[in-house]
C-alpha cells in the first residue's frame, strides 16, 4: 500500500494535522524546508510526536542576539522621530505673518523629515526582525478549499502558538518593548493633527465680511472706485471690501466683481435696487466647487468659471446657463456714499461659493 493510502487509515486522532502558513487552514499537509538541514521534512519529535512545524530557536543565538539590539535601536529611533514630528508640529509656527513662505517652508521640513525617520526606522527594524532573528523557515503548501474542518481548526491553533515563539517575541522583551515605544507614538502622532480641525464653522460660511458703508476696492491697486471711473460698458473689475484686502482668509469668500453694461440691458431676476449706474456686482466665487469666476465675454456678457466652464449671465442675476455650477451667482448690493465711491449696502443676502456651504 503506498504512504498516501496508509495516511487515510487510522482514527482521526491517529492522523497528523496537516501543515500550513500562519492564518491560512489547508486540506493537506504541506512541506517544511529547513535551509539548515537536508532533507524537506521535519522529523519526528521525542516519543515519536510531530516535530514543531516551525522551529522557535534561531540556529545562531550569538548573531541574532546582535541584530535584536539593532532593530531595538531601529525602534527607539522611531519613537524619538514620532515624538520630534508632534513637537515640529506644535512648535514650528506656519503663520508668521513676517514670511508665510519660509515659514511653512521650515514647517514641512521638519515633519516631513521626522515621520519618514519614524517610518523609515520601524520599516527597517522589523525586516531585521524578520530576516535575522526569526529562525529560516520555509513552508510550501498546495492550493486548497477556503473551509475548515475540526481538525484544521485544532491544527491551526497549535500553529499560532509555534508561530508565537518562532517570532521570538515572548522570549525578547528587548524587542517587544522597544516595537510598542516605536509603534504608539506613531500611532498618536496623527491625533495631534485633529487640532487642525478647529472648531465647528457654525454658520460662519453664510456670511462674508461686507457690511453697510464698507466701501469696494480695486483689487491689487487698493484704491476707492466711483461710478464716473468705471464708464465703459463691457468692462468688469474684481473688487474686494475695504480693511480686508490682505486678509487671505475673509477674501476667499468676499471676493466680488462689479460689471458695466449698457442702459436697459439688466433684466429680471437682477435686483436693480442692487445696482448702480447699471453697475452690478456679484461674488466671484463659482457655486460649484469656489474656483474664481474671472473670465468675462463682453459680447455675449457671460461670466465664465475656468475651472469646469460654469457659465453664467450678467444682465439676468448671474444665471446659469451652463454648466455644473447649480445657482446663481450671489448679487452683493451696492449703492453709494457721501463721496460717490461704491459701497455695499449690506452682506450678501444668500451664502456665496459652493452650494454644500449653505448647508455649513
Amino acid at each position: 500500500m503506498s504512504d498516501h493510502g496508509r495516511d487515510l487509515e487510522g482514527t482521526p486522532e491517529e492522523r497528523q494535522p496537516p501543515h500550513r502558513v500562519i492564518g491560512t487552514p489547508p486540506p493537506a499537509r504541506g512541506l517544511l524546508t529547513d535551509p539548515g538541514r537536508d532533507g524537506d521534512t521535519e522529523p519526528a519529535g521525542p516519543g515519536g510526536a510531530a516535530a514543531p512545524e516551525l522551529p522557535s530557536e534561531n540556529p545562531n543565538p550569538k548573531s541574532a542576539k546582535n541584530w535584536e539590539r539593532l532593530a531595538a535601536v531601529l525602534f527607539i529611533v522611531s519613537a524619538l522621530s514620532s515624538i520630534a514630528f508632534v513637537a515640529a508640529y506644535v512648535g514650528l509656527e506656519v503663520h508668521d505673518k513676517g514670511n508665510v513662505v519660509d515659514a511653512a517652508l521650515r514647517s514641512n521640513l521638519g515633519l516631513g523629515s521626522a515621520m519618514s525617520l519614524a517610518f523609515l526606522a520601524i520599516g527597517a527594524g522589523m525586516v531585521i526582525w524578520v530576516r535575522n532573528i526569526m529562525p529560516p523557515v520555509e513552508l510550501t503548501e498546495e492550493r486548497h478549499d477556503l473551509a475548515s474542518t475540526e481538525e484544521d481548526r485544532a491544527a491551526f491553533e497549535e500553529t499560532f502558538v509555534e508561530g508565537a515563539e518562532a517570532s521570538q517575541i515572548t522570549k525578547r522583551p528587548l524587542l517587544r518593548r522597544t516595537l510598542l515605544a516605536a509603534t504608539v507614538p506613531a500611532a498618536l502622532a496623527p491625533l495631534v493633527l485633529l487640532r487642525d480641525l478647529g472648531p465647528l464653522p457654525g454658520t460662519s460660511l453664510r456670511h462674508t465680511v461686507w457690511t453697510k458703508g464698507m466701501r469696494l476696492l480695486v483689487y491689487g491697486t487698493n484704491q476707492p472706485i466711483t461710478p464716473a471711473d468705471f464708464d465703459s460698458p463691457g468692462g468688469m473689475i474684481t473688487v474686494v471690501p475695504d480693511g480686508f484686502q490682505d486678509d487671505d482668509v475673509e477674501l476667499a469668500k468676499a471676493t466680488s466683481i462689479i460689471i458695466k453694461l449698457q442702459p436697459g440691458q439688466l433684466e429680471a431676476p437682477t435686483n436693480l435696487n442692487w445696482t448702480v449706474d447699471d453697475i452690478v456686482a456679484y461674488s466671484k466665487i463659482c457655486t460649484h466647487v469656489g474656483c474664481p469666476a474671472a473670465l468675462y465675454e463682453q459680447t455675449t456678457h457671460r461670466i465664465l468659471c475656468p475651472c469646469h466652464q460654469s457659465t453664467f449671465d450678467a444682465t439676468k442675476g448671474a444665471q446659469v446657463i451652463f454648466g455644473p455650477a447649480p445657482r446663481p451667482l450671489p448679487q452683493l448690493p451696492i449703492t453709494t456714499d457721501a463721496q460717490g465711491y461704491l459701497v455695499a449696502q449690506s452682506d450678501f443676502h444668500e451664502p456665496v461659493g459652493p452650494s454644500f456651504w449653505e448647508r455649513g
